[in-house]
């Protein structure tokens, strides 16, 4: 309890039973959910106003410039030993206003010296949001990560454990590497958890006071804590334990977990992690030898590819799912009696429900999962592509046999089935923590989901220099191939006669190759950055900023790397941005958008589309159809007005969906828990 006192967190709110600090779940009643339902709904400010917890920028900014000014003064024991003392005062006291400035003005002041940069204004007052528990949205390139070292220092100073959390193991290496010598000044170690590491490796990783860590491996430690444990994390083990005092039960407890607690945590690209990547649960698996085969996998598809759409099944594009008909049960029986001829030894086959769930998962391997835009085939495996980021997911596989389905389809040796031994959601996972914060690029859109599921306001930092970003409207083709026709004029006039960087966002691994088709035969040098060239990603974008280069891109491939400009960019206008195709949520859109004109820099931005893109054929079918029927619409001002109401009402659809499985999985995972927690299994 200690470690998590300055946080402002009584003994109530931990979880009871539990083999380190987290915070417990409470199950509300329906009216008080209702209530949280209505609140979230109101802007953040006036919830603040309304809580009496408005922020004090002005005052708190002369609060950090006084001690600034004394700090200076300070030689660098001195300042690390202020430092030190105002972290006792903090562990005692908590994090009030004026002493945590005092803080954050020494930190700087220790910033300047060891990193050679002082923080702005702007990312003083992101810190405090951040250390008051806030979800801080900053635009690209404002520093986000520099900002979050503030925090972080300060909570570590207060003996308290700390995670910075980030989508990839590159930006975990990379802002632990840059960021080290700041907290290794005040006689803090820092740890990186990523892919590959052992155990040992891990369990002194999450020691260090603190610790950088990606979503992915976070929440799968946690699993593995909470499986590797069994038995021995029952509510009554742990009292007997506690009972008892230290010994046997105590030693084996401390050896079989990774992890130390869940005290404070910053999530950096916050809303790809609480919003995109909460669609689905984290679970862990154990690979096992299934009763399916390849031949029962190969069959499926055999028979999926006979079926009559128009008869046997309905598809709805929207939730990728498949419904059979009745007439599809009366055709499955009879093919089955067929082909097998009465053979009682096939019990996949012969089982009504087992053979119409693999039926159904073979018709969506058919028609929802496409080459190089749901999934890529790397080293003879399928791997699953993250639509929302266009990053590799090498950990992850669908479930119920999917993925051995669509490995059957492509040819590749099959994996085995997995069965699982724990799961959970990153919106149970986060909620967890004794204090969480979050920063990212665009979070506005679903703060009242960001209030309702974590808790957490959403707080925008004003820009650090005015913004000279040029919006050069929308242009919408009829069909694709005259979309990519017209993006590679626009990369040609920019890229190769006005000799800017264009940056050019696409959809999937599959739209990116065919746009660089184009370029190619249009004699167009450029770099592609899609899924399949993931390992080099920060490296082409951190290169994308030099004159007359052309990068083509899978929506927010290199998130996190800023686009630098090249010598003499600035003058020719910066960077240009092509949006070549709406994404289901206008904040990855605006994510792309916002990778021009940073820091003050000049850039501009397009937006060319066609009306039969992915978003408009599954969301507006019909709309865009018609549309595209009529040929009075299509002048360049009524289309442009169309291809706008278009936008948001298919965005508006999609966006409530996701929200929709999102709270679904929220309360599946809770109902599962409460089921296991019947059988002491816990997660």
């Amino acid at each position: 309890m200690s470690d998590v006192a300055s946080l402002g967190v009584t003994a109530a709110d931990l979880a009871p039973g539990r083999p380190y600090v987290e915070r417990g779940e409470r199950e509300l009643p329906w009216h008080d959910r209702l209530a949280i339902g209505l609140w979230s709904r109101l802007p953040a400010t006036l919830r603040r106003l309304a809580a009496g917890r408005v922020r004090p920028d002005r005052r708190y900014l002369r609060w950090v410039h006084r001690a600034a000014e004394q700090a200076a003064h300070l030689d660098d024991d001195g300042l690390r030993s202020q430092a030190l003392s105002l972290g006792r005062e903090l562990h005692r006291e908590g994090f009030a206003p004026e002493p945590s400035a005092r803080l954050f003005a020494l930190i700087g002041e220790a910033a300047h010296r060891v990193l050679g940069k002082r923080p702005y204004d702007t990312q003083y007052l992101a810190a405090w949001s951040l250390l008051q528990g806030s979800l801080v949205e900053m635009a690209t390139g404002e520093g986000k990560t520099f900002a979050a070292t503030l925090p972080a220092c300060a909570v570590a100073l207060s003996r308290t454990a700390v995670h910075v959390v980030t989508v990839n193991d590159y930006l975990a290496t990379r802002d632990a590497a840059e960021m080290g010598p700041l907290y290794r000044f005040f006689r803090l170690e820092v740890g990186v958890v990523v892919q590959g590491l052992a155990r040992p490796q891990r369990q002194a990783a999450y020691a260090m006071p603190v610790t950088y860590c990606t979503n992915k491996e976070l929440a799968f430690d946690y699993l593995r804590d909470r499986t590797a444990l069994g038995d021995r994390a029952s509510r009554l083990h742990l009292t007997l334990d506690r009972v008892r005092g230290p010994g046997p039960g105590t030693a084996m407890r401390e050896q079989a977990v990774v992890m130390r607690g869940l005290a404070f945590c910053i999530v950096d690209e916050a809303d790809s992690v609480f919003i995109d990547e909460a669609r689905t649960p984290l679970i862990l698996s154990a690979q096992n030898q299934a009763a399916t085969g390849r031949e029962d996998f190969e069959r499926a598809l055999a028979l999926a590819a006979r079926m009559d759409p128009a008869l046997h099944y309905t598809l709805d594009e929207r939730t990728r799912r498949v419904r059979l008909s009745p007439a599809a049960y009366v055709w499955l029986d009879d093919v089955v009696a067929a082909d097998f001829d009465g053979d009682s030894d096939d019990p996949l086959w012969h089982s009504p429900r087992r053979r119409e769930e693999l039926l159904e998962q073979a018709l969506a391997a058919r028609a929802f999962y496409v080459l190089d835009r749901h999934y890529v085939i790397a080293e003879g495996k399928v791997q699953i592509v993250d639509e929302s980021t266009g990053r590799v997911m090498p950990d992850r596989a669908w479930e119920r046999g999917l993925h051995q389905l669509i490995e059957a389809k492509e040819g590749v040796e099959l994996t085995g089935q997995r069965e699982t031994l724990a799961r959970i959601t990153y919106q149970r996972l986060f909620r967890r923590y004794a204090r969480l914060a979050g920063m990212t690029g665009t979070a506005m859109e679903v703060s009242p989901e960001i209030h309702r599921v974590y808790g957490l306001d959403v707080v925008r930092v004003p820009l650090h220099r005015p913004l000279q970003r040029r919006m050069l409207g929308v242009r919408c083709a009829l069909d694709a191939a005259a979309k990519w026709q017209m993006v590679a004029e626009q990369a040609r006039a920019q890229a190769v006669d006005r000799q800017r960087p264009v940056l050019i966002g696409t959809r999937s691994v599959q739209a990116s190759e065919q746009l660089s088709a184009v370029l190619a035969a249009r004699g167009i040098e450029h770099v592609v950055l899609n899924a399949k060239q993931d390992q080099s990603e920060a490296q082409i974008v951190a290169q994308a900023g030099h004159a007359g280069r052309v990068t083509v891109a899978t929506n927010m491939a290199g998130r996190g790397t800023d686009i630098a400009l090249g010598p003499g960019v600035a003058e020719r206008g910066g960077l240009h941005v092509i949006l070549t195709e709406y994404n289901e949520s206008r904040r990855i859109d605006r994510q792309l958008l916002g990778r021009c004109a940073r820091q003050g820099d000049p850039g501009s931005v397009e937006i060319i589309v066609a009306l039969y893109d992915e978003l408009f054929a599954t969301q507006v079918p019909r709309l865009a159809r018609a549309v595209a029927a009529r040929p009075e619409l299509r002048q360049r001002a009524v289309l442009r007005v169309l291809v706008e109401v278009l936008r948001r009402l298919a965005q508006r659809r999609a966006e409530r969906h996701n929200r929709d499985v999102r709270m679904q999985n929220l309360a599946q995972d809770r109902q599962l828990a409460k089921m296991l927690a019947f059988s002491g299994r816990g997660e």
